[in-house]
């Protein structure tokens, strides 16, 4: 039986900021664009939660429902040294581990168990000590906090890490029969491909809870059959990893709740794009390709690559890359979509711009390319001061 782990940084970029202003610890936190402009929260404190803000909400929403809220612009560099500390740490649990996103990972612990709780302990009490000794260490390493869950597959890990947020830690049952009695009174929200669509369309019918799925079984027209398997805790156990050099630099984010506004969806995209740029950009790299992954709160993916004209590394190209291929799969008369997450990224990566490096003696678009380049790496010099 596997053993994964899936932990998750609380309320992350709001933890970064604390760092470098502890005077606003306690305080609603905002991070995203100004309260005034047009863009979206990124992420907030727990205490701006209080008051109904979300992430991908538009900031003049967060500010209407706040007012005496502190707004502050994303600071990536910041956020990615923390992520990388983390996952550093991550890598001495295991080294079996699935970046989901810059704040949260899936981990195979199953091998590293023995190490943990003394010569006699049980596997949950190895669990529980290996759980804790993370929890501990990321927040001695780190300076935040992070919320664990640890079950035999992914969907339980996910679902444990979320019951005792933030500075949670939660040991899911491993029998079935514990599993069942454990999801029987979960609403079935808290299952992958349970969107609020999902949701809204079998409320009529008096399905609300993984029991209430449970109680129909496999083979009902009204639900898939592995939306059935998940309410009895059924599904996948494993952890994709890569090993080796990284191959493709991306971030993905999942909405606080599935939207169907195509604006709000289209900003993140944005904000995401500036991300994986800054990061792509620590390295000498270009990039050949730029895809993008859409996910609907049915939990069918999507994902839509094409080439860049030329090898770029500047975020003009990614973000003209990747709202052409937004607009082609979500065009703006199209009937809405519900959407639970959004990703991009850059891929087929290279050391140098090859025969398409631009000349400063070449035509004018080639000039173009350099100070774009140039343009995105001050920018980058920029924000690393937080000066924007």
């Amino acid at each position: 039986m596997a053993v994964i782990l899936h932990v998750d940084m609380d309320a992350f970029f709001a933890s970064v900021e604390l760092l470098s202003h502890p005077e606003w610890r306690g305080k609603p936190l905002v991070v995203g664009s100004g309260p005034h402009e047009r863009g979206v929260v990124s992420t907030c404190s727990y205490e701006a939660r209080k008051f109904g803000i979300r992430s991908a909400m538009p900031s003049r929403t967060a500010y209407q429902l706040c007012p005496h809220a502190i707004f502050v612009r994303p600071h990536m560099e910041a956020y990615q040294k923390v992520s990388d500390k983390a996952f550093e740490v991550f890598s001495h649990y295991t080294p079996y581990v699935e970046g989901v996103s810059v704040d949260e990972a899936f981990l195979d612990i199953t091998g590293s168990l023995h190490l943990y709780g003394g010569k006699c302990a049980t596997m949950r009490e190895r669990a529980k000590a290996l759980g804790e000794a993370l929890r501990a260490e990321i927040r001695r390493v780190c300076g935040v906090t992070c919320s664990v869950g640890i079950a035999p597959n992914r969907l339980l890990a996910k679902i444990g890490s979320e019951q005792n947020k933030p500075n949670g830690f939660t040991l899911m049952p491993f029998e079935q029969d514990e599993i069942t009695a454990f999801l029987r009174d979960k609403p079935i929200g808290v299952l992958w491909g349970a969107g609020k669509k999902t949701v809204e369309s079998l409320k009529p019918y008096g399905i609300a809870t993984c029991g209430d799925l449970q109680q129909l079984g496999r083979g009902n027209p009204l639900v898939s059959d592995d939306l059935i398997d998940m309410a009895f805790g059924i599904s996948d156990d494993n952890v994709y990893w890569e090993p080796g050099e990284e191959k493709s630099v991306s971030r993905e984010h999942t909405f606080d709740e599935d939207t169907s506004d195509r604006e709000t969806v289209r900003e993140t995209l944005l904000e995401l794009v500036t991300d994986v740029g800054q990061r792509f950009r620590r390295a000498t790299r270009w990039a050949k390709t730029a895809k993008i992954k859409i996910r609907d709160a049915n939990f069918n993916t999507i994902t839509r690559q094409a080439p860049f004209a030329h090898p770029a590394r500047d975020d003009i190209a990614f973000r003209e890359a990747a709202l052409e291929l937004f607009d082609r799969e979500w065009p703006a008369n199209r009937k809405p979509k519900t959407i639970r997450l959004i990703g991009f990224g850059v891929t087929n990566m290279q050391d140098s711009p090859g025969d398409d490096a631009p000349s400063l003696f070449a035509n004018p678009e080639d000039e173009t390319r350099l100070k774009r380049e140039r343009l995105a790496e001050t920018l980058d010099s920029l924000r690393e001061k937080g000066l924007i």
